[in-house]
């Protein structure tokens, strides 16, 4: 099977599995879901939309966030790993919202990898899912999956997105990066055995 070959098989197969692709992080507008993403980091997704409730109803928007103390953000948000850095990254991400784009998420990358615990795959997801623009995510769900169906040789998520993004149409990279995850944690999970992993049995098991 040719690389194009299992590309096409992945792109099949996921679609038949997870025909529509709800967003994992719950959110109302692009600040909330980077707010979510950024709290996603080294957690889960489950455990960000257990604190989001409580974080949102009280700054759900840059001018909220950016009046709490760095002390009370962290008391919100303390059941998740990192919460002492993320506390000061919420604080001055809204801060620099609000002094550089008027309290609105700006729709560049660059702009967007500047705010304080926002980094590409942030960028990325926030661009994708928060404003529609095409995009490819790499978690390491997806790096890992990627490598193990040859797919990509990279080293990292940087060359495994670059990869991604040569092998798909630009058409289904939001919705594709969001069903490799489903699947990743649904079939193939990080220290599973990959029992249920059939589609790399599809591509490699004669």
């Amino acid at each position: 099977m040719t690389k194009k070959q299992r590309a096409e098989l992945v792109q099949q197969e996921l679609e038949k599995l997870y025909p529509t692709t709800p967003i994992p992080l719950d959110h109302t507008d692009p600040y909330t879901l980077m707010v979510a993403v950024a709290l996603s980091a080294q957690t889960t997704d489950k455990k960000v939309n257990q604190v989001t409730p409580d974080l949102f109803a009280v700054a759900g928007t840059p001018q909220r966030m950016a009046r709490l103390e760095e002390h009370e953000i962290k008391e919100l948000i303390k059941e998740i790993g990192l919460s002492n850095t993320k506390a000061k990254n919420l604080k001055r991400m809204a801060e620099l919202l609000l002094e550089r784009h008027n309290g609105i998420v700006p729709q560049t990358y660059e702009e967007l990898e500047a705010l304080p615990g926002v980094g590409h795959k942030t960028a990325s997801v926030v661009m994708s899912q928060g404003f529609g623009f095409p995009a490819f995510p790499v978690d390491t769900h997806i790096h890992r999956l990627m490598t193990q169906w040859k797919l990509t040789s990279g080293k990292n998520v940087v060359e495994t997105e670059k990869d991604a993004k040569k092998l798909f149409p630009e058409e289904v990279w939001n919705k594709l990066h969001l069903q490799i995850i489903f699947y990743g944690r649904e079939y193939s999970p990080a220290r599973g055995k990959g029992e249920k992993d059939f589609i790399t049995k599809m591509m490699f098991e004669k």
